[in-house]
């Protein structure tokens, strides 16, 4: 197995290549004082790499991704990146909003999923601050970009402190739209060269309910408890445990887990306890809050086996996680669902601390 990169022991910027088009991407990295440190790049403000350590103060790299610019060009993956303009689904790529009907791109069999084909995540975003511990990213997305109305103003601010990787999400339009941003990091807290797969890490979630899906993955409308399924993380619950039930149509339907998780706390104005994942081979702990109302665990079903990714690893099924905090799927042709709208004057605003640390 090649051997993960070493932590950087100092903040710098660079270039992490130039689009087709010669438009520059840029790199940051960020180090705390405790050695951890955070690359973030700006093809979709994604996180390409976090440090922080295992039980025996080691560090290593926990999040998936590429090496190169190209290989994120090549490969819609959505590693790290933040994912929108509507992250998630949209059933058949249409809604209305104020009595006008949108047909926006469709680009998952009859769904607008993450955007569509060009969403946030494919876009070179820019630089506009940085520090030691921070840095913030910002795009504008023109009104019809991939079908949504409006025209956006979007921020993407990484901050990392003593123990946390803090990302903050802000919007603003100049005409009614919907938004749901998320970032898309895939997650093996046993590193993303070294790891093994993710089937004997420990997920808990803070959600009594979940949203089935049809055949084409959008809820149904209908919120189903956990109790007693194969989907009750309100205790830790190793992923492996029943990943490959058969029986349960669900875990059928989207191979695996691919599902938004109601937050028994989520939607309020600042972070609230969401998630927490635990590898008992390096004691790494991540503790997940978020002010959004919902969270997509994906279990990296789709990841293909031949996807090429750092220091030469392939990545395949199970390899990584992913913990989406969002908007739920569908919400714009879901009443019922938390809304999604953004309206002139009003700022879009989400919030989720990353929390590591070690036990056992």
């Amino acid at each position: 197995m090649p051997a993960s990169e070493t932590a950087p022991t100092l903040p710098a910027r660079g270039q992490f290549g130039t689009t087709p088009d010669g438009t520059p991407v840029d790199q940051v990295t960020l180090v705390n004082g405790r050695g951890w440190a955070a690359r973030i790049i700006g093809l979709g403000a994604s996180l390409q790499a976090l440090w922080v350590p295992d039980r025996q103060g080691t560090l290593d790299d926990v999040v998936l991704g590429h090496d190169d610019l190209q290989s994120y060009l090549d490969n819609r993956t959505f590693l790290g990146a933040i994912a929108g303009r509507y992250a998630n689904r949209i059933a058949g790529g249409h809604f209305a909003l104020n009595g006008q009907e949108y047909q926006v791109t469709r680009n998952d069999g009859p769904n607008c999923l993450h955007g569509g084909t060009h969403g946030v995540d494919l876009l070179p975003w820019t630089l506009a601050e940085y520090g030691p511990t921070h840095a913030v990213f910002t795009l504008h997305s023109p009104d019809g970009a991939e079908g949504f109305p409006g025209a956006l103003d979007i921020s993407a601010e990484y901050t990392l402190t003593d123990d946390s990787l803090l990302v903050t999400l802000t919007a603003t339009t100049d005409a009614p739209t919907i938004i749901n941003l998320t970032n898309h990091a895939y997650f093996n807290l046993g590193g993303a060269v070294a790891g093994g797969d993710i089937l004997g890490h420990e997920l808990m979630l803070a959600a009594d309910h979940y949203t089935p899906i049809d055949a084409n993955l959008i809820p149904t409308g209908e919120l189903r408890t956990v109790a007693g399924s194969v989907f009750d993380f309100s205790n830790p619950r190793a992923i492996g445990a029943h990943l490959r039930d058969g029986t349960e149509a669900q875990l059928a339907l989207a191979r695996g887990y691919d599902h938004n998780f109601v937050l028994r706390a989520g939607g309020g104005a600042e972070p609230s306890f969401a998630a927490r994942l635990y590898d008992p081979a390096t004691g790494r702990v991540m503790e997940l809050s978020t002010t959004e109302p919902g969270l997509q665990f994906y279990s990296g079903n789709f990841l293909p086996g031949s996807l090429i990714g750092k220091g030469g690893r392939l990545y395949r099924q199970s390899d990584a996680l992913c913990l989406e905090p969002q908007k739920f799927p569908d919400s714009p042709n879901k009443p019922s669902f938390p809304s999604a709208r953004l309206e002139p004057g009003q700022t879009y605003r989400h919030v989720s601390r990353y929390r590591f640390g070690v036990t056992g």
